[in-house]
This record gives C-alpha cells, sequence and structure tokens, in this order.
C-alpha cells in the first residue's frame, strides 16, 4: 500500500486510479508529525491499516504538485554515516559506521516533494545524499537482526542533505529544509526485503549516484539492530541507511531526484538567494569565562 499526505493534512491511499481520502477512517489528532505520524505515534500499526475497509472512502484523481511529506515532524530521525564501501573511498575516510556508529538529525529538517533545499552558506560546499528510508511502526529496543524487519512499518526516498564544515554531523546535516522524504510511504509487506533495492540520484540532470543497497556495509536489518541497541526506536521514527559514492555539490537552481526501485522518485529544488558567508554565521563568545 501506498499512502501519502495532501496539502500537509489529508492523509490519503494512492490507487492505480487516483487517491483514497481516509481521514474519516484512521483515528488522528493535530499533530506536528502529521496524520500517519500521529497515527503512528497513537500506536496503531501496520496490521490495522490493511485491515482498514476503504470502500465508503471518496476518491479523486492524484495531483502530485499537492503532496507533502508522509511524515512531517518525526520525534527522531537516526542516520547511518559512511555506510557504502564506495563512499567509504570517495570521502578518504578511515572509518565507517562500524566505528562512528548512528547520528541524529533534527525532525525539523524535512521537506516534502516539490519543496527546496536553502542553502545556507555561499562559500561553503553542501551535497546531495540519496539514501533509503524506512519508517519504525513498532518501538524496537534490543532488536536482533533476524527480528528486526518485523518493526518497520513502510519505507520512502529519503535525501541526506550535508554541509561540508567542521561542525558535527548533527549540526552540519540538521539544517532546516536538509531531510527531504517522499513522495510516499510504501508499507513494509510490499517490500519483504530491502536490501536488494535499486537506488539512482540525479542532480540538474546527471546522474550522479547509482547502487543497490545490496551493497550496505549495515544492512537494513543489522542497522535496526544496532540502532535499537543504542536507542529506543518509537513508532514514526526514521531510519536514513546510508549514501553510496557519488555526492557532490549543489547550486541554486539545481533540481534533485532520487529513484528508489518500489517506491518512487523525490524530486525536490535548490535555492541559495538567501544564502550568507560562512564566516557571517551567529557565534559564541569564544574566551575565558567572567567570573
Amino acid at each position: 500500500m501506498r499512502i501519502a499526505v495532501l496539502d500537509g493534512r489529508v492523509p490519503v491511499v494512492v490507487t492505480k486510479d487516483g487517491v483514497l481520502d481516509v481521514s474519516r477512517v484512521i483515528a488522528t489528532t493535530e499533530s506536528v508529525a502529521g496524520p500517519w505520524g500521529s497515527w503512528l505515534e497513537s500506536g496503531h500499526t501496520l496490521k490495522e491499516l490493511l485491515e482498514l475497509d476503504l470502500s465508503g472512502c471518496p476518491q479523486e484523481s492524484f495531483d502530485p504538485q499537492r503532496l507533502s511529506a508522509p511524515l512531517a515532524r518525526p520525534r527522531k530521525i537516526v542516520a547511518a554515516p559512511v555506510n557504502y564501501l564506495d563512499h567509504k573511498v570517495e570521502m578518504s575516510e578511515q572509518k565507517s559506521i562500524a566505528d562512528y556508529g548512528v547520528f541524529l538529525k533534527a525532525g525539523t529538517s524535512v521537506i516534502g516533494p516539490g519543496q527546496h533545499v536553502e542553502l545556507p552558506y555561499d562559500d561553503k560546499r553542501t551535497d546531495q545524499e540519496g539514501e533509503l528510508a524506512l519508517v519504525i511502526g513498532r518501538t524496537a529496543r534490543h532488536v536482533a537482526a533476524e527480528d528486526a524487519l518485523d518493526h518497520v512499518f513502510a519505507y520512502t526516498c529519503g535525501l541526506d542533505i550535508s554541509l561540508r564544515s567542521t561542525e558535527d554531523r548533527s549540526t552540519r546535516k540538521s539544517f532546516d529544509t536538509f531531510t527531504p522524504l517522499g513522495p510516499w510511504l510504501v508499507t513494509a509487506d510490499e517490500i519483504p526485503d530491502p536490501d536488494v533495492l535499486e537506488l539512482r540520484c540525479w542532480v540538474a540532470g546527471e546522474l550522479r549516484q547509482s547502487t543497490s543497497t545490496a551493497d550496505l556495509l549495515f544492512s537494513v536489518p543489522q542497522l535496526i539492530a544496532y540502532a535499537s541497541s543504542v536507542m529506543t526506536l518509537e513508532p514514526g521514527d526514521v531510519l536514513l541507511a546510508g549514501t553510496p559514492a557519488g555526492v557532490g555539490p549543489l547550486a541554486d537552481g539545481d533540481r534533485v531526484r532520487l529513484d528508489i526501485d518500489s517506491i518512487g522518485s523525490l524530486e525536490v529544488g535548490v535555492r541559495g538567494r538567501d544564502a550568507i558567508a560562512y564566516a557571517a554565521r551567529p557565534q559564541g563568545r569564544v574566551g575565558s569565562l567572567a567570573g
């Protein structure tokens, strides 16, 4: 099943004939997480979703211009650094996810299809990183890899936009607009093996990244198992599985498109009109503390 959000508030099921408005049959509350995030955080499950009677839901034509982020503001975005060997080589990294562990991104960094990544600085490189994203559907803590996929609700396309500067990863990757997600969520029953998906990412019409998730250093189950050994993963949390080689700089006016087999295409724009010089960013006073 493909589920999406229209106009930032309407939960829908995407069908071959259009979309079904399911707002009357799923119990949600007003939440910054959006309707599907609210539904998951309230304890509802994939099994409940698949058993819903949608026969009375109003149907309309599908307008992709109305798509919003399928999860507006996840509680946690847990990301995997250096999780492909070819990316480790291209970045001249001596370590991988096995050494670095995972890192967190701000939930406020999420945008949806058709929106724009905003470049923060005009003199620092900002790169695209195309990634498989997965959404947790059941609370996971100290989960074994062989049981990990039972805790996945859905999959989607994700971009981990990354500033190349000296700050730690959580800072460089948490700017507003730095986590595009979408175009929809594909429920886990439709993707029995997330480690065999082809991923391709274009910037300004140039194919930059092309890989299979079979090349992940930590597979999707291993990533869930590892992350859940560090922190409790809750329904609605998003995990980004890591990016392959081919990352590169973004420029004002670029279009970024990420395709993942069995999921679809996520496309966003890039704007740099409000970018400032890196040296002009707000900085705390450095020096000795006043006594």
